[in-house]
């Protein structure tokens, strides 16, 4: 039997009454949005007369629409001379095409919410050179494009390579790839800015900083940002002042906290790791620089990803270096925005292995099955690198197992 005409009318102005109010809700978190982005505390009235600030409204709207969304991380974009020689190869000698060496990278990197890549050395038109002072074609930003990174960390132990004009030409060949990076400036002004993201609608600053230049001294105090915990918390409080919901930080570990191609977390990595963990902002930890991976921890219930290792390089035992050398990760990191704020809910990694003498980085995985590279080290490569990262079930590799065993 229908309901009578009075209660059909009742229960349709219930629904029209609910609807206004999340209409009028929505206005309110967009405005408040808009607002906190801006650095604006204001005050607005949602139904009931209950009154929220800008802060509040985009939590209450969190809470009821919680956001999941992916970050992807990699290792050291680490440029020697085999590695651009194969490019201009890959360019049929009259240009360069990074994209070629890493475009099996792309799943893992293109299709996460926010691409981070790790640029170790700097961009310049001048002629290019590899260690122990390098100079990079600025083409690699356009493979930095290809792939899918959104933005880049550019603070390493290199970043001083080719002095001030290094740090001001890596940035214009990002930027003009539509590149966004932090982490060596052209000036004391873009020192200043943080570098804020819309991932997914929520909005995200990315930090980066180096523990060293390879005693290279700045050229100007701002050149680069140089690593400590009270910069780097002075930066995230700054960032939380201008709305961000996740703040992720990203720390090239230079030579003068720990020793390279060491699988460990040297003590001096563990104290910084503590220090920013410890504090309520810090979403989670991202590093590289020893040309290792090491382990993925938790610390203060915050992830740490303390070493990804290289991701491209012509580093291997054919150069007197450990095989770990070629060995890699891409990791994921799989957050979740609420009316508890952001957090990282757990961690995938893709084990990486650089192929050479072709140069190109395969994830070790899909590799094995489509039958690229030499098996042998790959499955090789995949069993050092999770024996030092690690597993259980907030954090586990891709694959789970290696195909066929």
């Amino acid at each position: 039997m229908s309901p009578e005409p009075d209660r059909r009318d009742q229960r349709r102005r219930q629904r029209q009454s609910a609807i206004h109010r999340r209409r009028r809700f929505a206005v309110v978190v967009l405005l408040a949005i808009a607002a906190l982005a801006a650095g604006i505390i204001v005050g607005a009235s949602v139904g009931g007369g209950e009154t929220l600030t800008a802060r509040q409204a985009v939590e209450q709207q969190r809470e009821a629409e919680p956001v999941h969304f992916t970050v992807s991380a990699s290792g050291d974009l680490l440029i020697h001379t085999a590695v651009w020689e194969r490019a201009l190869a890959l360019g049929g000698g009259d240009k360069y095409d990074f994209g070629a060496e890493l475009k099996e990278l792309r799943p893992y990197v293109a299709d996460a919410s926010l691409g981070i890549c790790h640029v170790e050395t700097p961009m310049t038109p001048a002629t290019p050179t590899s260690y122990p002072i390098f100079n990079t074609p600025p083409a690699l930003a356009q493979g930095i494009k290809q792939t899918g990174w959104d933005v880049c960390d550019t603070a390493s132990n290199h970043s001083l390579d080719q002095g001030q004009t290094g740090i001001d030409d890596t940035g214009k060949a990002l930027e003009d790839q539509g590149i966004e990076h932090t982490g060596s400036f052209p000036s004391q002004k873009a020192q200043r800015r943080i570098t804020m993201l819309n991932v997914d609608g929520v909005k995200v600053a990315f930090l980066a900083y180096t523990t060293d230049t390879n005693g290279i001294p700045l050229p100007h105090p701002w050149s680069v940002n140089i690593a400590s915990a009270e910069r780097i918390l002075d930066a995230a409080k700054e960032a939380h002042k201008m709305g961000a919901e996740a703040i992720f930080v990203n720390v090239h570990w230079g030579g003068e906290i720990v020793a390279e191609y060491d699988p460990e977390p040297s003590s001096g990595q563990l104290a910084l790791a503590k220090k920013l963990t410890d504090s309520k902002l810090i979403t989670a930890v991202i590093g590289q620089g020893p040309h290792a991976v090491q382990p993925i921890e938790r610390i203060n219930d915050k992830f740490v990803v303390f070493s990804e290792g290289n991701l491209i390089s012509n580093q291997s035992p054919l150069a007197g270096l450990p095989a770990s050398s070629q060995d890699g990760i891409v990791v994921l990191l799989d957050c979740v925005t609420d009316g508890d704020g952001t957090r990282v809910t757990g961690v995938r990694y893709v084990p990486v292995f650089v192929s050479q003498p072709d140069y190109t980085v395969l994830p070790v995985g899909p590799a094995i099955e489509k039958g690229q590279g030499d098996s042998t080290l790959l499955r090789d490569s995949y069993q050092r690198t999770v024996s030092v990262v690690g597993k259980d079930k907030h954090i586990e590799p891709i694959p789970k197992k290696l195909p066929g065993g």
